[in-house]
C-alpha cells in the first residue's frame, strides 16, 4: 500500500482532490483518506488530480455581456424624421409632402439602439393641421418603451399654380403672372385648378390676391360672348338653315348653353355658344 505524508494535508483523514478529469467528481470536492489510499493501490493514477491542501477552487469565470443591447439619446431630428414617416404614410398620404416642427423642446430620451416604431394614440379628429398636439407611444419589435406627447407645427407641401400679383376677371391664363410653385395644402379648403399655361381658352373667373393659390372654381373656359351683345341664332335641321339676330342673356364660352331673346318678338330660347358671334339653336 502507497503511503503519502500527512504534512501534505491539513486534515490527516481528508485529502483535497482538483481537476476536470469526467472519471471523478468535480474540483474541489473533500474526498476521505482512505478512500484516496484505496485508488492509489489499484493503480489508477490521474494526471489531472493535484493533492493542494494551500489552494482554493478557481473562482468562475465572468459571464459575458455581449448579448445586452446599447442605449442612445433619441434625438429630435431622429424622432421628427421617425413621426413625419409615420403620420406621412396613414393620415396626410399623398396631399403633399408632410414637414414637421416641434413647438416646444424635445427632451432626448434614453433609448435601446434598436429599429423604433410609432403608435399614435391621440390625433384631432382631422387629422395634421397646422398646429395640433400629438399623443403617441415608442415601440421595439418586442416591448412599449413608454408614451410621449408633442406640440407640433406642420405643412404639407405641394406644387400649384399661385399668383404673383392680383389677377382680374376674365384674364387670359396665358397673360396671368402666375408661377407653379410649392404651396402649403394645409391652408387650401378646395381642389385645386390643373391647367396649362399655354391654354388659350382657359381665363381667371374672379378676382384672386397675390400669395394665393389658382383654385379649380377661379378658372373657366375663356368667355367669347358677353351679354348683351347682338348674335345670330342658328337653326340648323338637315339641308334646312334658319338664322336670325338675338340679345345674347348670358355670357359664354364655347360649348356652353346660354340664354338669348328674340328682339322682335321678345321670346326667350336657349342655344349652345359656337363662337363670339354664333349660337346654334335645337328645337
Amino acid at each position: 500500500m502507497n503511503h503519502f505524508p500527512k504534512s501534505k494535508f491539513l486534515n490527516p483523514n481528508l485529502a483535497r482532490v482538483q481537476g476536470s478529469s469526467p472519471d471523478f467528481r468535480p474540483a474541489g470536492r473533500l474526498w476521505p483518506f482512505g478512500f484516496w489510499t484505496l485508488i492509489c493501490a489499484l493503480g489508477v493514477t490521474a494526471p489531472a488530480f493535484a493533492l493542494r491542501a494551500d489552494q482554493s477552487p478557481a473562482p468562475a469565470a465572468a459571464v459575458s455581456q455581449t448579448n445586452a443591447v446599447p442605449d442612445r439619446l433619441f434625438t429630435e431630428k431622429e424622432a421628427l424624421e421617425l413621426l413625419t414617416t409615420t403620420l406621412q404614410r396613414d393620415y396626410v398620404k399623398d396631399r403633399g409632402e408632410l414637414e414637421l416642427i416641434f413647438t416646444q423642446p424635445w427632451k432626448a430620451p434614453t433609448l435601446p439602439a434598436e429599429p423604433l416604431t410609432v403608435k399614435v394614440l391621440e390625433i384631432p379628429t382631422a387629422g395634421v393641421t397646422s398646429f395640433f398636439i400629438l399623443r403617441f407611444q415608442l415601440c421595439t419589435a418586442d416591448q412599449t418603451l413608454g408614451t410621449w406627447q408633442a406640440s407640433l407645427q406642420a405643412h404639407v407641401w405641394r406644387e400649384t399654380w399661385v399668383a404673383h400679383s392680383t389677377l382680374q376677371r376674365g384674364m387670359p391664363v396665358t397673360s396671368a403672372d402666375i408661377a407653379y410653385e410649392k404651396f402649403d395644402m394645409l391652408k387650401v379648403r378646395e381642389p385645386l385648378a390643373e391647367f396649362s399655361q399655354n391654354d388659350s381658352t382657359l381665363e381667371i373667373a374672379e378676382p384672386v390676391a397675390a400669395g394665393y393659390p389658382i383654385l379649380a372654381r377661379l378658372v373657366r373656359p375663356r368667355v367669347v360672348m358677353h351679354r348683351g351683345q347682338i348674335a345670330s341664332a342658328v337653326l340648323q335641321d338637315g339641308a334646312l338653315s334658319v338664322s336670325t339676330k338675338v340679345e345674347v342673356l348670358d355670357d359664354g364660352a364655347p360649348g356652353q348653353t346660354v340664354r338669348a331673346r328674340n328682339p322682335v318678338s321678345h321670346r326667350n330660347l336657349s342655344g349652345t355658344v359656337v363662337d363670339s358671334r354664333t349660337l346654334s339653336i335645337s328645337l
